[in-house]
């Protein structure tokens, strides 16, 4: 069999083959690009020089900040230079590491995001046994999980792709390189593939999923219970960031892989990508920034220090 990983590359077809749209394209996605590179190193910077947020839920923000510049850092250069370029063309080996670090993030990213309804569900339902539960050691072994999770997703999404063959013109309509894009340009059985893919959306999907909606439904059971109408809203706000960056991931990454065939569209389907694996890394560090009082406190504090040293 021929050595795929050297012989062949193939090309991409979406979003458009417009010149002229292409580079508007090329600007747009340019500076989501630097906006997300410069909001999630902003929060990590805050987090990181400011005391007061050295907590668990801003240990698994950190994470999430740095899982969210390596997802549009994975996608958004190739897809750049792709703008530029008579022909879009992604090699084997290049397609199969966009592809493989897609799984490992996007799965990372949805159980630090379930760690994170964990550790609300503990700080509202056991506030005064929160220090002793959420403690370094449980947060570590949260957030190894769930890059472990990524990881094993990763892996066994990936490694039977180099078993099939591709033939013919080996083009991809897609953006990127996906793996149900990737299996309909291949002239080898796919089911194993498909039933894989599937048994991974599933497996992951609902670990991640179940731990965060019984998080949550303790948390507004616990939150219905408080008399004072000012404090049950005091403690909601605790959670409304993180509800929020929930409902962006799990609507449209969860629709991209659940929805049923019939239903199956090439323009849906990009979209829905650009959504969760574009979109959603830049709008995460907005969220958690202007919803968040103690990361807009914590800013204030920093910008205050500084005028200080500056003008002594």
């Amino acid at each position: 069999m021929e050595n795929q990983t050297d012989s062949f590359v193939f090309l991409f077809l979406g979003l458009s083959g417009d010149p002229q749209l292409q580079i508007f394209l090329f600007l747009i996605f340019s500076i989501i690009f630097l906006i997300t590179l410069l909001g999630n190193i902003t929060i990590i910077l805050i987090i990181r020089m400011d005391p007061s947020l050295s907590t668990p839920m801003y240990y698994f923000l950190t994470h999430l900040s740095f899982v969210d510049i390596c997802y549009s850092t994975d996608i958004v250069p190739k897809m750049l230079t792709n703008f530029l370029m008579k022909q879009k063309t992604i090699s084997f080996t290049g397609c199969i590491s966009q592809m493989f670090f897609s799984f490992l993030l996007s799965v990372t990213d949805v159980f630090l995001l379930s760690a994170m309804a964990y550790d609300r569900y503990i700080a509202v339902c056991y506030p005064l046994h929160y220090i002793m539960i959420m403690n370094k050691v449980i947060c570590t072994y949260l957030v190894t999980g769930a890059w472990l999770m990524g990881l094993l997703s990763a892996t066994i999404n990936t490694v039977p792709i180099f078993g099939l063959k591709f033939c013919g013109l080996r083009e991809i309509n897609h953006f990127r390189c996906e793996l149900p894009s990737l299996l309909k340009v291949s002239c080898s059985d796919t089911f194993l593939n498909n039933e894989i893919l599937l048994f991974s959306v599933l497996v992951f999907g609902l670990g991640s999923f179940l731990p965060t909606l019984i998080s949550y439904i303790h948390i507004m059971t616990s939150i219905m219970k408080i008399h004072s109408a000012e404090s049950r809203r005091k403690t909601f706000s605790t959670c409304s960031s993180h509800l929020t960056v929930l409902g962006l991931l799990y609507m449209t990454g969860m629709s991209q892989y659940m929805k049923p065939s019939s239903v199956s569209s090439i323009t849906l389907d990009e979209l829905f990508s650009i959504q969760y694996s574009i979109l959603t890394p830049m709008l995460n560090p907005i969220i958690y920034s202007l919803k968040n009082e103690e990361v807009k406190k914590a800013l204030r504090r920093i910008f205050t220090k500084k005028q200080m040293l500056d003008y002594p």
